[in-house]
């Protein structure tokens, strides 16, 4: 057993609005994060009736506090994301399995900081794989484009079963109903609990930050109707792949309402590119550099993926025009018919 560590307190930045010529961008107030989690990584902390949770040593600007591994079931399991390829990790799951039988490993999605080690627990426990089919790209790549997730996707782990929405399965008295959520990437599922508000929302949903959607791995339009579609579920108190639950408390603060925050802000950020790119923003590192001046690398290399796919989206909606340049450099401009209330 690893040694508890000390609460973790992260502090994100808050996109800082540039002033134009004329006017100050529109600001955009942020969902109600939580940022403070004491992960007790390695060790098996039970969070609710049959269900065990174990963090992984992966923290890091993307991974928050690391990878959540769940344990789902008594006398037999379900493992839900057996989390990076990490050797001290696959120990701390096969002392938390204890020898019991794992009926399967189940994936939210096959984005390696939750499937990398899902072999090597298969063999140690014999236990097949199920997830929602082998990683694809949610659409196909543009001429001379550039995959940026590319390294970061299990791209030759095949499932024994390809699970599919609307589908249940069960163990130990336990009962999972699989709802396909695409957004974050085109083969993530969520696991809600039959006969209670428990939901296992991976990546799509995540109290202690927003999803990073890049595309061409995911896209935004699928994640605005995956956020609709959990409207549809019982689940209210959400177990994410990174972070703190999002817990149930009441009608008006629970994980759907938080899931409705989130769907606001990322409307609202597409409202605020229109707007930098009505000023005078005519690309991703225009539109980057006005709302986040002051971060590092590597949340503004987050903040080009994902400003990326909220203007695919606004050019699906054909509220923006994209125009493709020398070198596939791209630049942007509003038809003549846009408007921004």
């Amino acid at each position: 057993m690893i040694k508890q560590t000390n609460s973790i307190s992260f502090t994100l930045p808050m996109p800082v609005i540039a002033m134009s010529k004329n006017k100050p961008f529109t600001t955009i107030p942020k969902p109600h994060y939580n940022l403070v989690f004491e992960p007790q990584t390695g060790t098996c902390i039970k969070v609710a009736p049959n269900i065990w949770r174990v963090c992984a040593p992966n923290k890091g600007p993307y991974t928050f506090t690391g990878t959540n591994t769940y344990l789902v079931g008594e006398r037999e399991l379900f493992i839900i994301d057996p989390g990076p390829d990490d050797k001290k990790h696959l120990k701390n799951l096969l002392q938390a399995i204890g020898g019991r039988k794992v009926l399967a490993i189940l994936l939210t999605h096959t984005h390696k900081d939750h499937s990398g080690l899902a072999k090597k627990l298969k063999s140690a426990t014999g236990a097949p794989l199920w997830f929602g089919g082998k990683h694809r790209l949610s659409r196909p790549k543009a001429p001379g484009e550039i995959n940026l997730l590319h390294g970061a996707c299990d791209w030759d782990l095949v499932p024994e079963r390809t699970l599919e929405d609307g589908q249940s399965i069960a163990i130990d008295g336990v009962t999972l109903e699989v709802l396909a959520t695409p957004g974050h990437c085109a083969n993530h599922l969520c696991f809600g609990v039959k006969n209670s508000d428990y939901l296992f929302s991976g990546d799509h949903v995540m109290g202690w930050n927003s999803t990073l959607i890049a595309t061409p791995d995911g896209s935004m339009g699928d994640y605005f109707t995956s956020l609709d579609r959990l409207g549809a579920c019982d689940g209210r108190h959400y177990f994410p792949g990174h972070g703190a639950p999002i817990p149930n408390l009441g009608p008006d603060k629970n994980g759907l309402t938080y899931a409705s925050e989130l769907r606001t802000h990322r409307m609202m950020r597409n409202e605020q590119i229109l707007e930098c790119i009505k000023t005078g923003a005519t690309s991703i590192s225009d539109i980057v550099n006005q709302i986040y001046p002051d971060v590092g690398l590597k949340i503004k290399m987050a903040a080009a993926m994902t400003v990326q796919a909220h203007v695919e989206y606004l050019a699906e909606k054909k509220m923006l025009n994209i125009h493709q340049g020398l070198l596939g450099k791209k630049s942007f401009s509003l038809p003549q018919q846009s408007t921004i209330k």
